[in-house]
């Protein structure tokens, strides 16, 4: 994904955002199924970094919404658009908690490509948009009969539409977002992302002095462990707690501006961090029980403020960029963001062996650097209109 967001930015900047976006559903639903009937575990790394590959399309869907959109309304309804991915979080918690105890990962992963389908038949297909060559020469035919019957010549040249950019061959090129007028906001976009995506995993951060009861799997020669109910319900309120963090941005994003609302929110979310510290070194005798459910609540909070964050920057993004670039600036800093999700394996689950407040403290450390990032940032979009 984080080689391919820039691809479908240049992609999606030079043939339309809709366009791009059907292809990637079709990829997305082809190289699913496939990888649900995977015979050996080198198929699956390939059909899933195939996935992973046409997923880095799924954020132009926030710039294909937000250049429709009204300058006054864009904001709220951006942000709202973040309850479909909290719902479709959701829908696969309680889909993996169902399915993985009875059918297996196999059906789990058939199974989730569902909506994709649905998507890639209610979207136009590929076959409409080749069609739109042949419509094209249909109607040039049609008004040279015109032109004849009215005993006239047909007009020179073709009906193209009236925008000097649209057709040009420098839309959605990377290095334009290095130009003196955008490089400094590029910047600090991109040294922003990798905090804000979402590295707050349950299963990651919850532990116990006593080792909850799990079943391994002999034919894991890793040692995996299933998950549990505890597990699952976890990760499930954690996801829930996305919907008051998407509340609470559109609340405060329209009134004090894109920066200062992820600023505050990156400062939230280090104390957050600073309470978790808290139970890790002060909570060691304190009964499992207890310890887990203050550890879910907290990391309730803060998966409902780092939402608020990322959805913030996917508003302030495509409102910075002019529309020739804007599907690449999206892409790249989508890019940039996978670095967050990349390293948050090892400082969530190898360094959290070693040292859970080390691991914990690097996450607040991380959040106060990209609040400084933000403030710093040279534009502020609110009430900006697209250009």
């Amino acid at each position: 994904m984080m080689l391919s967001s820039t691809f479908w930015g240049n992609l999606s900047d030079r043939y339309g955002r809709k366009h791009a976006l059907t292809l990637c559903a079709i990829l997305l639903f082809y190289y699913g199924l496939l990888s649900s009937v995977a015979p050996s575990f080198m198929w699956i790394l390939l059909l899933r970094g195939l996935v992973g590959f046409a997923i880095g399309c799924t954020p132009q869907s926030v710039t294909l919404y937000a250049e429709f959109l009204p300058t006054k309304q864009r904001a709220k309804c951006v942000v709202l658009l973040d309850c479909f991915w909290a719902l479709g979080a959701c829908f696969e918690v309680a889909l993996a908690l169902v399915v993985m105890p009875t059918l297996g990962w196999h059906w789990l992963l058939a199974l989730s490509t569902g909506p994709l389908l649905a998507f890639a038949i209610i979207c136009p297909n590929l076959q409409d948009i080749m069609l739109q060559v042949v419509k094209q020469r249909k109607r040039w035919k049609h008004w040279k009969k015109i032109a004849k019957d009215n005993g006239k010549p047909m007009l020179l040249g073709r009906l193209v539409v009236d925008d000097s950019t649209t057709s040009s061959p420098h839309r959605g090129r990377f290095r334009d977002l290095l130009v003196p007028s955008l490089r400094m906001t590029s910047i600090l976009l991109w040294f922003i992302c990798p905090y804000d995506n979402r590295i707050v995993e349950t299963s990651a951060l919850v532990c116990s002095d006593k080792p909850l009861p799990v079943q391994t799997l002999d034919t894991c020669a890793a040692d995996c462990q299933q998950l549990q109910t505890t597990d699952y319900m976890d990760l499930l309120w954690t996801t829930l707690a996305e919907f008051p963090g998407i509340f609470i941005t559109i609340f405060v994003i329209e009134r004090f501006g894109r920066k200062k609302t992820m600023a505050v929110q990156f400062v939230a979310y280090a104390v957050c961090c600073c309470f978790l510290v808290v139970c890790t070194e002060n909570f060691s005798k304190v009964e499992t029980y207890t310890r887990r459910a203050f550890l879910t609540i907290m990391l309730f909070f803060a998966r409902g403020i780092i939402a608020g964050v990322f959805q913030a920057a996917y508003v302030y993004t495509p409102e910075v960029y002019p529309t020739s670039l804007r599907a690449v600036g999206v892409g790249s800093c989508s890019a940039m963001a996978r670095l967050g999700a990349m390293v948050t394996p090892y400082v969530a689950q190898v360094l959290l062996k070693s040292s859970i407040s080390f691991s914990t403290t690097i996450y607040g450390v991380a959040a106060i650097l990209a609040a400084i990032g933000c403030l710093l940032l040279p534009i502020e979009t609110r009430g900006q209109e697209l250009f």
